[in-house]
């Protein structure tokens, strides 16, 4: 298997086992997952946090480090503020497994050009990294998933899916399938989750299931997630309605897709910087930086019904 598609075994967990130990009680929890790097996503983030009153917690839940070669420990020591659980990228640059590359494990319909830059983007990651060990020592102790209790609703924080760190089960293109959508209803039998929160395959999707049961895939915090569109999403799960973009229910709670409408030409202007045309990250991601990616809002909530 190339590096970037394989799934390390240290990755993968045991979905009936490791969700049914509650780590944290709030009423309102928001999650973040896919901030690459990107200070002004973050700024408006955790503007719009800090308005939440009452019991509260804020987790990243991995990738939030990406682009961000010049900005590492800014964006390091913020996200060390608050909750934090380690993505594939944060996995790679803390402990670095020989053929995994990036960490991502892409599937077959992503093209092999990406797969093979984004080898070279961690690598160029990690040279930065390096200058910060206590940062790596942080990314290396963080857990690969957390459990809230929020209104007394049990939520599994993950980054992949319900299996592994770098699982691709709760993406759009997998749970537009039968089979996708069987293996995601049999990881909520086993996890005793109302609610799955997850990010890494970089495209929303919300998804409700038998049971008033939901599963919420922020894509990027730090990216634009909708064609034309140039805001990031975090998901925010509550016993109170808030602001969103999109919400369902799940019993008690509100879950919400909330835009993060950061300073998009200041964030441009910032990644040519660190990445000018010509570079690994710059032909990956520059135009959804700049006008979204081919994905529109009806197909995130298409299976939500």
């Amino acid at each position: 298997m190339k590096p970037g598609r394989s799934c390390p075994l240290s990755y993968r967990y045991d979905a009936s086992a490791v969700f049914h130990k509650v780590d944290f009680h709030v009423d309102t929890l928001w999650v973040a997952g896919g901030l690459y790097g990107n200070p002004f996503a973050l700024e408006r983030l955790l503007e719009l946090y800090e308005r939440e009153r009452g019991s509260k917690a804020l987790v990243f839940n991995g990738d939030f480090h990406w682009f961000d070669i010049e900005d590492f420990s800014q964006i390091d020591a913020a996200v060390h503020a608050h909750l934090a659980t380690r993505g594939n990228v944060e996995t790679e640059l803390a402990a670095p497994l020989e053929g995994a590359g990036c960490g991502c494990a892409y599937p077959d319909w992503v093209d092999d050009g990406t797969v093979e830059r984004s080898n070279r983007i961690i690598e160029r990651l990690r040279a930065a990294a390096r200058r910060h060990p206590a940062a790596l020592e942080r990314l290396a102790a963080l857990p690969m998933h957390l459990v809230a209790e929020v209104g007394g609703e049990r939520v599994a924080i993950v980054h992949g899916d319900a299996e592994s760190l770098a699982g691709w089960g709760f993406s759009q293109e997998a749970l537009a399938t039968p089979e996708g959508r069987g293996s995601a209803a049999g990881a909520f039998a086993r996890s005793n989750a109302r609610i799955f929160a997850s990010s890494h395959t970089c495209l929303p999707v919300l998804r409700r299931f038998a049971g008033d049961r939901i599963i919420a895939n922020n894509g990027a915090a730090g990216m634009p997630n909708f064609r034309g569109t140039r805001y990031g999403l975090a998901t925010r799960i509550s016993v109170s309605r808030g602001n969103s973009l999109y919400a369902q229910r799940a019993a008690a709670l509100f879950v919400e897709a909330v835009a993060l409408d950061y300073d998009a030409e200041a964030w441009r202007q910032r990644f040519l910087a660190q990445w000018p045309a010509g570079s690994d990250a710059h032909q990956s991601y520059y135009w959804r930086i700049v006008s979204g990616p081919g994905y529109g809002l009806d197909e995130a909530l298409a299976a939500a019904a």
